[in-house]
């Protein structure tokens, strides 16, 4: 018995060490992605990132586990998920190439408000007046990042809030997908980038140099790295132990969007951002709550 728990003790703490290496490895894909989307079209970095993406994930998946992949059960739900998370990434690009970094993670960390605030209405879950009161304060903080004034309502910033939507609907797609496995998923939402890339790249189109080349294909292999590090600490250790780890990147975005870029954070921004943390955590642990009661009451 002790050495049982001695053992979930050590997947734990494995699981915690993983996902703070994953976040960070993806604040550093979108750290090189908002350095390259400088000097390259966004279609051009999606489409150069997805073929190498697919390219690790076809020699990973092999022959049977692309077929497999390709006969996925619920074909309609998975391409709505891929485009969505197509969809997400154009926006994310096309919102850091001129809004700091951290800024931008700010937008994206409020997608799991808006899980909750759609989720009543998608997928007919309950959501009490807690939950309700830490949406609503959750958006204010969007707000505050958001600099309410006559002129801070800009493009950008309306394409980050539609990219992190678009992130929140995906995610609500992926609750009807549970039984899909990582890879399949995996294989289609590359799919769709390396489709939506490949329609865009000739619109502004450079060529890039040998070093270039090499960044773009890292920036694929990063992002595909960091999803496997956050899905296997997920299965290491409890959700409610590593999911709030995954706010951690707005310190990562703010470090490196300094030092990279020399943005400086705004006092609003860290104001609205802690706003966002904390009604994000509150909703998190109030379902979990709820989720708890639900079984012990069927059992």
């Amino acid at each position: 018995m002790q050495a049982l728990r001695h053992r979930r003790e050590n997947a734990a703490t494995l699981g915690v060490l993983v996902m703070l290496f994953g976040i960070f490895v993806f604040v550093v894909n979108d750290t090189l992605g908002k350095w390259l989307v400088q000097s390259f079209a966004i279609g051009q970095v999606l489409f150069m990132r997805s073929a190498a993406a697919l390219l690790v994930l076809v020699i990973i998946m092999r022959g049977k586990g692309v077929r497999q992949a390709i006969r996925a059960e619920k074909p309609g739900m998975q391409a709505l998920r891929a485009i969505l998370a197509t969809v997400e990434v154009i926006a994310f690009y096309g919102a850091v190439m001129f809004l700091p970094l951290a800024d931008t993670m700010a937008f994206w960390l409020a997608a799991p408000l808006y899980v909750a605030a759609l989720s009543p209405f998608v997928l007919g879950e309950h959501v009490g007046w807690r939950r309700w009161t830490a949406i609503i304060v959750g958006f204010i903080g969007v707000l505050i990042v958001l600099r309410p004034s006559g002129d801070s309502f800009t493009v950008p910033a309306f394409i980050a809030v539609g990219g992190s939507l678009a992130f929140a609907l995906m995610m609500l797609t992926a609750r009807s997908l549970r039984g899909t496995p990582d890879k399949t998923l995996s294989f289609w939402q590359t799919i769709a980038a390396l489709i939506g890339g490949a329609a865009l790249a000739p619109f502004g189109w450079a060529m890039p140099s040998l070093v270039d080349f090499l960044l773009l294909g890292i920036l694929g292999l990063l992002a595909m790295f960091a999803h496997i590090c956050v899905t296997r600490a997920f299965k290491l250790a409890d959700a409610a132990t590593v999911a709030p780890l995954q706010y951690t990147m707005l310190i990562w975005a703010a470090l490196f969007g300094y030092l990279v870029f020399g943005d400086v954070p705004r006092p609003a921004m860290i104001l609205g951002s802690l706003i966002i943390i904390a009604s994000g955590l509150f909703v998190f642990f109030r379902e979990r709550r709820q989720d708890r009661q639900a079984v012990a009451t069927q059992l």
